[in-house]
């Protein structure tokens, strides 16, 4: 059985920083993008940002391109999003995500969730 168990969330200041992790089992987790996504309530999922098994490769989406650094430990099983320079519209749950493609921006390619973890960042 596949789980993503997000961990790192909670209430920062703007301008403030936060790392999530997301640890992964039942995978072979070094064969699968990671992606981060984030949502509010009544708004579509957004992309974050996801990062390859292919070779790496790292790509966000505009709204948090020079903030947001994603990275992953495939000895660990550990994907991490680090948050900086965190404004109030981050405010999101954010949710990691396992996709087999290795290049996906769409929520409809990840294969597998977590439960998701709540970012609030205060004005």
């Amino acid at each position: 059985q596949v789980q993503l168990v997000e961990s790192g969330g909670g209430l920062v200041q703007a301008g403030g920083s936060l790392r999530l992790s997301c640890a992964a089992s039942g995978l072979t987790f070094g064969t699968y993008t990671m992606g981060w996504f984030r949502q509010n309530p009544g708004n579509e999922r957004e992309f974050v940002t996801a990062i390859s098994w292919k070779s790496g490769l790292t790509y966000s989406g505009d709204a948090v391109k020079g903030r947001f650094t994603i990275s992953r430990d495939n000895a660990k099983n550990t994907v991490y999003l680090q948050m900086n320079s965190l404004k109030p519209e981050d405010t999101a749950v954010y949710y990691c995500a396992a996709s087999s493609y290795w290049y996906s921006v769409y929520d409809r390619e990840y294969n597998y969730w977590g439960q998701g973890t709540q970012v609030t960042v205060s004005s």
